[in-house]
């Protein structure tokens, strides 16, 4: 039996013990939808060589040698990962496009007794929505953008306006980044499994409430923002957050203490920014670096690099801001309220 998505929603309401992806493991590990595990009846090499074949001999030949390498494969699943699944097991299994990889691997399931379903069009169906979702579809969301200068505190305010009820987007965690040259927080998703986390966030919201986002660039990190949620980020009202700068280093050393506990990484970073500085301000930073002051270098930073940047940016827009100043960083509860308290009146 086949499995239709017609809607995100649909994706969202999938109710079933595991959903299996049998593709191989490089189109798995590049996009997948969401919750799947990887249990591929083809490796990579071994689909390589049954896509030549197929090429290069026939589509006879391709489909006995693929068949035997299918069964070999779900034998291994079989006698691995699925040996102690119970007879009341339901998987759902889908391949790249609803073919011959996922029926051949419910066929065998079924045969044991499993009750197994495949999604009609496979993967294919899955990435039309997320690009119907965020490319095609008007943007239906209201949205009101967290803004502030680096230190602010912003991610975590978001974190808690959810906390508060109020609707959000974490666009950094989606992405896994924070956002700037010093965010890296390891590997980021690829541009689809970034965009699929994102459909099925905004799927969740209710277009009829405002929805929060942090302040970001066009990209965050190396994942791309769509161009109608961009457009609807610059276009929408913001609420900024006014804290001291000393206050505001105080936060980034907590923050990002883990960028702080490795110094080599550190010192490549504030050598990475020689293109916008001068050799003696990167000397310096550098030094700071090296003597452990990195309040110094934060206040350094957001002085003469991240504050003027950001002052440049918000003096290009036209849209109504909110300020909230605050003396501190230590009550951000507080400040989640003020916030919550000003989104819900927009």
């Amino acid at each position: 039996m086949a499995v239709v998505l017609t809607s995100l929603a649909d994706v969202l309401a999938l109710d079933f013990d595991d959903i299996i992806d049998v593709r191989a493991p490089a189109e798995w590990a590049e996009d997948r939808i969401p919750g799947a595990i990887s249990l591929p009846v083809l490796d990579d090499a071994e689909r390589a060589r049954v896509g030549t074949i197929y090429k290069q001999v026939s589509p006879f030949s391709a489909r006995k040698i693929g068949a035997a390498l299918v069964a070999k494969n779900a034998a291994a699943h079989l006698e691995g990962p699925l040996a102690e699944k119970p007879g009341g097991w339901r998987p759902l299994v889908y391949c790249w496009r609803g073919g011959q990889r996922s029926g051949s691997f419910a066929s065998i399931l079924a045969q044991i007794g499993w009750r197994v379903e495949v999604v009609q069009g496979g993967y294919k169906s899955w990435r039309r929505l997320v690009v119907e979702a965020l490319y095609n579809d008007p943007f239906p969301f209201r949205l009101v953008v967290l803004d502030g200068n680096t230190g602010s505190a912003k991610t975590e305010v978001l974190n808690l306006l959810a906390e508060r009820g109020v609707q959000v987007v974490d666009l950094e965690g989606l992405a896994n980044h924070r956002g700037s040259l010093f965010g890296s927080m390891g590997e980021q998703p690829s541009q689809k499994a970034f965009e699929g986390r994102l459909a099925l966030a905004l799927a969740r919201l209710d277009p009829a409430r405002p929805v929060v986002v942090e302040a970001e660039s066009a990209k965050v990190g190396e994942c791309r923002l769509p161009p109608k949620l961009w457009r609807a980020m610059v276009a929408a009202p913001r609420v900024v957050i006014e804290a001291p700068r000393a206050a505001r280093a105080g936060y980034l050393l907590r923050a990002y203490a883990d960028l702080v506990a490795d110094v080599g990484r550190l010192d490549g970073v504030v050598a990475s920014l020689s293109l916008a500085h001068a050799r003696e301000q990167i000397a310096d930073w550098r030094a700071m670096v090296a003597a452990g002051q990195f309040r110094d270098l934060a206040e350094g930073l957001m002085e003469r690099h991240y504050d003027p940047r950001y002052g440049k940016h918000r003096a290009r827009m036209e849209v109504p801001v909110t300020e909230v100043a605050v003396d501190g960083l230590e009550d951000l509860g507080g400040l989640a309220d003020r916030v919550a308290g000003i989104v819900r009146e927009m």
